[in-house]
């Protein structure tokens, strides 16, 4: 635990030591002789490191032994206090620091902390995201923690808040798993199960400053409207998006407002929420969970699974599944109406089928060996073949989803269910998809850009 006051430390014990004491002292420090009837010792650190003893052993050991000056120990409990004290601060890039007048490095190789000396800070600093385990280590090694990441006010709501609403049996079981776990983790529950007010009961219930995620502006006009009905949170509530920036102690932005602005958000908020949670393994919101010191955190998802299997790099960032239920379970217990999937496989037209062929070849040719992160990786380098191959991985996949085959079997579907009675919606990936299927078929089309009067 090397600080400057302690290089030279010395401290007397008065009257005779016992062979015992005197044995015991010397394990730490180094005799120097008697001067008016006290016996004079200097802190040895080599001695202290063979012996395996911390500074606060040696202070435990000092107060056992009688005649050891009460001044020297209580100036020796204070050079400790100070050695056993970091701080942690956000730096001038938002980058999580580590400051501290001792040497750390032995207690993060122990720990096995991701933490990384600067030599331009001059300390170690850290992503914002392991700011919990940064601190939650150093506490149990005995430190004292003096905490600046977060702006003073942010700590708590301005006021607590109520929710009024009242949650379904699954509803509470999802809250108390999060709960159990910390306030942090993914809680997966099929689309219309509520996931929104669960959510919102955890915010009444954490009562921190929150930041809410959510994909498109729709989506932020819904949970503020959700807060309104199911809680007291009125003016708590804001949302920063485009020309709307209201920094409220509980905060609606889309993704790419989250990620553009990550770093003046990162100091006030201690709980993180993301909807549509599946989306963060995307490299530009991955960012918004790295860049953000949020101790809590909460994923909800209707289908956090990816095909591409990235979302395991959803746990690390926000915590594991801590509740999932499937959609028969709650069919079953009359919370959603029944459903069928049923897979229908259509097949591409000879020219469609021929340009997808060659697609795929041209991306081969680009791609190589490469994985299709590896691709994202050297795309983001600047590789011109990379940026090239994810141009051409676009296209297949849009030959794919846009083939006339799958136009026609919609139309079909949709008169036969029209026959029947049915009330139907056609969900597509692609507007310009949509719009098609709405000129065929006679019907409305929604998506994002339409104004909300229509």
């Amino acid at each position: 635990m090397a600080i400057r006051e302690l290089e030279g430390f010395t401290f007397k014990v008065k009257g005779w030591l016992s062979e015992e004491e005197f044995k015991e002292i010397l394990e730490f420090s180094r005799y120097l002789g008697r001067d008016k009837g006290a016996s004079v010792f200097k802190l040895d650190k080599a001695k202290m490191s063979r012996s395996g003893l911390t500074l606060r052993d040696v202070i435990g050991r000092l107060e056992k032994i009688e005649g050891v000056d009460r001044e020297d120990l209580e100036r020796l409990k204070g050079i400790a206090e100070e050695a056993y004290t970091i701080s942690l601060e956000l730096g001038p890039h938002n980058e999580l620091l580590v400051k501290s007048r001792a040497y750390l490095k032995p207690f993060i190789s122990e720990l096995g902390l991701p933490l990384k000396y600067s030599r331009d800070l001059g300390c170690y600093k850290a992503m914002p995201m392991h700011y919990q385990l940064v601190k939650r280590e150093f506490e149990a090694m005995g430190f004292r923690v003096v905490d600046r990441v977060f702006a003073s006010h942010s700590e708590r709501l301005p006021r607590k808040i109520s929710f009024r609403g009242t949650l379904r049996d699954y509803q509470e079981e999802a809250l108390d798993s999060w709960r159990k776990s910390g306030y942090r983790g993914v809680i997966v529950l099929p689309t219309g199960a509520g996931k929104t007010v669960v959510a919102i009961a955890g915010v009444a219930e954490l009562s921190a400053w929150t930041l809410i995620v959510v994909y498109t502006k729709d989506h932020i006009n819904q949970w503020i409207e959700s807060f309104a009905k199911f809680t007291d949170a009125g003016d708590l509530v804001g949302a920063y998006y485009s020309e709307e920036k209201k920094l409220s102690p509980i905060t609606v932005t889309t993704y790419q407002t989250a990620y553009r602005k990550i770093g003046y958000f990162s100091k006030y908020y201690r709980l993180l929420i993301f909807d549509e949670a599946h989306h963060i393994p995307a490299e530009k919101f991955k960012a918004i969970a790295t860049s953000s010191p949020a101790p809590y955190r909460l994923g909800l998802s209707a289908t956090i699974e990816r095909e591409d299997g990235r979302h395991e790099e959803i746990f690390p960032l926000v915590g594991g599944v801590v509740y999932k239920t499937e959609p028969g379970e709650l069919t079953r217990k009359g919370y959603l109406s029944p459903f069928i999937i049923k897979r229908v496989k259509v097949k591409l037209s000879p020219e469609e089928k021929k340009l997808y062929e060659s697609l795929r070849r041209k991306y081969y040719r680009l791609a190589g060996s490469r994985s299709f992160e590896a691709l994202l990786n050297d795309a983001k380098k600047g590789d011109e073949t990379a940026i090239e191959a994810l141009r051409i991985a676009a296209k297949m996949r849009e030959a794919v989803q846009l083939s006339e085959a799958k136009m026609r079997e919609v139309e079909r579907i949709v008169k036969e269910e029209l026959a029947r009675g049915s009330k139907i919606i056609v969900f597509t990936q692609y507007r310009r998809q949509a719009e098609e299927l709405s000129r065929r078929l006679g019907s409305m089309v929604l998506h994002g850009e339409l104004d909300r009067a229509r």
